[in-house]
């Protein structure tokens, strides 16, 4: 890929700050929908949401007018429950950090709840689908997943379907845990999801994290990371593929409190079509007690057609300099004018080359699901992006 723009790309030696203009370690959060202010757009948490787009969603305009229906494919070692908001296991990965995220924990009426039990290893994956409220209607949801201490689960979150929607959902990762989750977003056309996601990691717990977006009007989801013991080590991994008028935007946040964690961040996006819009924002904190710290973060973006537009924004803050490595970078770029010409001086013709640069770009991402009907399902899915426009 050809370079255009490069937000920034930076490593970060011992003692070295690259600090966002407000520092995360100060994020305000909170259950009561009313200790948020409405947002208006130009808070740097909303500064490149479409308000309007969000159909009430952030100012409380959006009672809910239907529910989201739930269906289960699931291990034979899972438990799956439908349990009650007063359920005293809710809440444990994280506290709501936006309106719209304590909007919706504080309308959700049940919650569906996933369980890998202690020092069990589950035969297959877990796939849990979400579906809509339906054209015109509007839903909150809740899900946790808790990997108990030494559990080692796969579990696929397939939201499909028409609505309105907004949702939190926490990953409780126990101590010595290891936990792959991939969170695909293949909306219809119409729909709006706008996601606040937990991660809570135990001492030597591990979580494979991947976010997949293709579909919906506007798709918009916050995965936060915190570590509840040392040892822990989390990839969230991401490849999102935005088509004309789409919207869909991914804010991360890494918070590393804790002694020798690892984190490692990778996203990659393909925009195509007038008013393609991708949004990345990865924030990470390395506070003054998490010495041994290793982490990285890279978000790419490929823009395929005139029109589209790609906004990605690291941040790093580091408060101590006893770490092992971190390091951050971002880059936006169209077709490879090179490899286009090396392909076609190997008798490849200009469209099908074109379609193997877009494969390549997203290959890296695609060889770490490790669930073959997933990759296989996603693959066929680019394609068809493809095909839509020709290349």
């Amino acid at each position: 890929m050809t370079v255009t723009e490069e937000n920034t790309a930076n490593t970060a030696a011992a003692g070295e700050a690259v600090v966002p203009a407000v520092s995360r370690g100060e994020r305000f959060s909170s259950y009561d929908v009313e200790a948020f202010e409405v947002p208006g757009g130009r808070e740097e948490n909303w500064r490149f949401t479409p308000m309007k787009r969000l159909r009430g969603l952030h100012n409380g305009s959006a009672p809910a007018t239907g529910e989201i229906k739930v269906d289960a494919d699931a291990a034979p070692e899972v438990r799956i429950e439908t349990v009650g908001r007063d359920d005293e296991r809710l809440g444990a990965a994280g506290t709501p950090s936006d309106r719209v995220a304590a909007q919706a924990y504080s309308s959700f009426t049940s919650a569906t709840l996933v369980t890998v039990p202690k020092e069990t290893k589950a035969s297959k994956p877990t796939v849990v689908r979400l579906s809509g409220p339906g054209e015109g209607e509007t839903a909150y949801g809740h899900v946790q997943v808790r990997a108990e201490a030494f559990a080692e689960a796969a579990i696929v979150l397939d939201h499909v379907g028409s609505g309105t929607y907004a949702d939190n959902v926490e990953f409780v990762i126990g101590d010595g845990a290891q936990l792959t989750v991939v969170s695909v977003h293949d909306w219809a056309d119409d729909a709006v999801h706008v996601s606040e996601q937990h991660l809570r990691l135990g001492r030597d717990a591990k979580l494979k994290h991947i976010v997949v977006t293709l579909g919906g009007d506007l798709v918009r989801v916050s995965p936060t990371a915190t570590f509840a013991g040392p040892g822990g080590d989390v990839d969230m991994l991401g490849l999102y593929f935005a088509d004309a008028g789409q919207h869909q935007e991914h804010r991360l946040f890494v918070d590393h409190a804790g002694p020798n964690c690892k984190s490692n961040v990778l996203y990659k996006g393909a925009l195509q079509g007038d008013g393609a819009h991708g949004v990345w924002i990865g924030d990470v904190l390395i506070r003054a007690a998490a010495e041994g710290t290793e982490t990285f973060e890279l978000n790419r973006n490929l823009v395929l057609t005139e029109g589209a537009r790609a906004d990605s924004v690291p941040n790093l803050e580091i408060e101590t300099g006893e770490i092992a490595g971190a390091g951050h970078a971002s880059a936006t770029g169209r077709f490879d004018d090179e490899q286009l010409f090396y392909l076609q001086s190997r008798g490849i013709e200009e469209e099908q080359a074109r379609r193997l640069v877009v494969r390549g770009f997203f290959h890296e991402i695609l060889m770490k699901i490790d669930i073959p009907e997933v990759r296989e399902r996603l693959e066929a899915a680019i394609e068809a992006e493809l095909q839509a426009i020709g290349v």
